[in-house]
This record gives C-alpha cells, structure tokens and sequence, in this order.
C-alpha cells in the first residue's frame, strides 16, 4: 500500500513542475503580447502612428538604445550593472568630434573620408577601454558595480563639459555632410541605424545562446561560486562583458553623432535609465543567470513605442516619458521577486 502516496508526489512535482514552465514561456511572451497590445493601441488613438514613416523613425530613435541595451544585457545576466553608459556614450561623442575636427584643421593631408573613419575607430576604442576599465575595477578592485559605475558616470559627464568649456564641441560642416550619411542614408528603404541594430542583436543572440561565452556569463549570474568551481574564468568573462557594452556604446555613438553634429553635457542623458528598462522589461531576471537579446529588443522597441504614442497623443505628456520607465523599472522588478 505504500507505492501509492509516492506515486501522488511525484504526480504532484510533475505537475508543479509543468506548470512553472508554463508560466515561465509565458514570461517569456509578455513583452512581445505587450508591444502588440501598444501598438494596436496607439493605431486607434491616431491613424498617423502605423503608417511606414512613422514606423521606421520608431526603429531609427530605438536603434541608440538597443544596441546599448543588447551589451547591457550581458552585464545584467552576469549579475552586474552600469550606470554610467549615458554619460560614457557624451564623452566618447565629445572625444570623436574634437579628434575629427583637430585632424581638419592640423593641415595633415588627410581626405576627410580618412579623418571620419578614424573618428569612429576612436569611439570604438574608447568604449573598449572605458568597459575594460569598468571589468577591472569591479573584478581586481572587488568594488560593487553600482558605486564604480555611479562614480564614473559623474566622471565620464564633467570630463565632457571640461572638454566642452561648458558648452558644445560642434563638427565642422566639411565633416558633417560626408558623416551625415551614417545616420540619414538608407538601403533598401530601411535606414542605416536599424540596419546596425539588427545586426547587432542577432549578433548578441548568436553569442548568449550559442557559444561558451554566453553560457559562462549565465552560469555566472546564476551562482558565481559555483561557476567558479566549474573552472569558468568569472574575473576574465565579467571583464568581457563590460569590454562588449563598452563596446555596444561606442557603436550607438558613432551612429548617434551625425544626428546632431554636436556633442553637449547633456547629450546622453538618462540613456542608462533607457538601456536598463529595455533589458528588464525584456525578461531579463535583475538578479542574474537569466535572460536573451530578442527580449531586449523587443523591451527597447516597446519603450521606443510608449514615447511616440505620448507625443502623438495627449493622454499624458510627453515629459512624463522618464517616469514612465521608471515606473516598468519597479514594476518588473516586483514581479521578479525571488526570481533566479
């Protein structure tokens, strides 16, 4: 008579068991029925919003973000943070435009195409310094990714307005009409940046879920420990992954700079508060081990989505933008109670 209680637990386990998963591919469409939902939303609310220019200049001003928040979906999953992308993605701005506008007009007998590939080369190294520099401080220091991210991000931003003398450093207009491509130009119809965007998430995709890389930087954000008794070199893959959002922003700049041609203290601003939503709203787990770039993306477009249907609408205004992902912020991070 005693095989029969057993049977009931395990029937009982089995069923807890399926019914987790359930919840949890569910988790997993949330973002993308969400999105749906908005956009449904905002087409009824004004006929303007789902034609194909509008669209498409949703996915333009997405592009900055997302590629910053696919990095930074790395960093979230390795159970770090980095609160410093707004202002890192400002200094490299500022570094670019006046390394572009010295070369000009030093006399060099460079061709401007020259002077405008090294300007992005520039921005790409920097981005990998400053995320190297992030990796070792947090890694070799053992300072907690909050406090060395917050200290550079004031860093990053006075550095910029020193650069700046408080003002603006501003491309020459030889410089501008032969960037002004990299952001304004399309093929096939679709612009530039969302092009550099795609490409660039199903890179991030290929990398979380395909090689061994992505799944040490999952095992690590699951449980360091025991990642490191795995022989997983943790030091090394966090260093990697704040290298690769380093990364990931100087590519958003390179893309970024032609829109405006300039670079200000307030250029980037809050764009880490952007990145962070876009990844958490996602499904992105805030404590780590869990997580994938296409939740991302869709988290990024979805919040792309709320701004524009604001400013197409009038149900609340548009400078309530940044609390509205505030508010997603705190909302997921309720519901990911305990969730590892």
């Amino acid at each position: 008579m005693q095989p029969a209680p057993t049977d009931a637990a395990s029937e009982g386990r089995g069923a807890r068991a399926a019914a987790a998963r359930l919840v949890h591919r569910l988790a997993g469409v949330g973002p993308l029925v969400g999105l749906i939902a908005l956009c449904v939303l905002g087409t009824l609310l004004n006929r303007d919003f789902a034609t194909a220019g509008n669209l498409l200049n949703v996915l333009t001003r997405t592009s900055f973000i997302g590629i910053i928040s696919v990095g930074m979906t790395f960093v979230i999953i390795s159970g770090g943070i980095d609160l410093s992308v707004g202002s890192m993605a400002a200094l490299i701005a500022g570094v670019m435009i006046w390394t572009m506008n010295t070369l000009a007009a030093s006399g060099h007998a460079l061709a401007p195409l020259a002077i405008v590939a090294i300007g992005m080369a520039v921005a790409l190294v920097l981005g990998a310094v400053f995320g190297l520099a992030h990796g070792l401080l947090i890694t070799r220091g053992r300072i907690e990714p909050f406090i060395v991210t917050l200290g550079t991000l004031g860093i990053f931003r006075s550095v910029l307005t020193w650069l700046a003398d408080g003002g603006a450093l501003t491309l020459q207009n030889s410089l501008v009409d032969l960037y002004g491509p990299v952001y304004y130009a399309s093929l096939f119809g679709i612009p530039v940046p969302v092009w550099v965007f795609a490409f660039t998430a199903a890179g991030g995709a290929l990398i979380l879920d395909r090689t061994a890389f992505g799944r040490h930087v999952q095992a690590i954000g699951s449980n360091e420990q025991v990642a490191r008794y795995a022989a997983i070199r943790v030091d090394r893959v966090k260093c990697a992954t704040y290298v690769l959002l380093g990364v990931c922003v100087g590519v958003a700049t390179v893309l970024y700079v032609p829109r405006l041609g300039s670079a200000t203290p307030t250029t980037g601003l809050l764009w880490e508060l952007e990145a962070i939503a876009a990844v958490v709203v996602g499904g992105t787990a805030l404590k780590g081990g869990e997580g994938r770039v296409a939740g991302t993306v869709v988290g990024a477009v979805l919040l792309s989505v709320i701004a524009n249907i604001l400013n197409l609408t009038s149900i609340i205004s548009v400078y309530l933008n940044a609390a509205v992902q505030g508010v997603a912020i705190i909302a997921v991070a309720f519901l990911q109670r305990g969730r590892r």
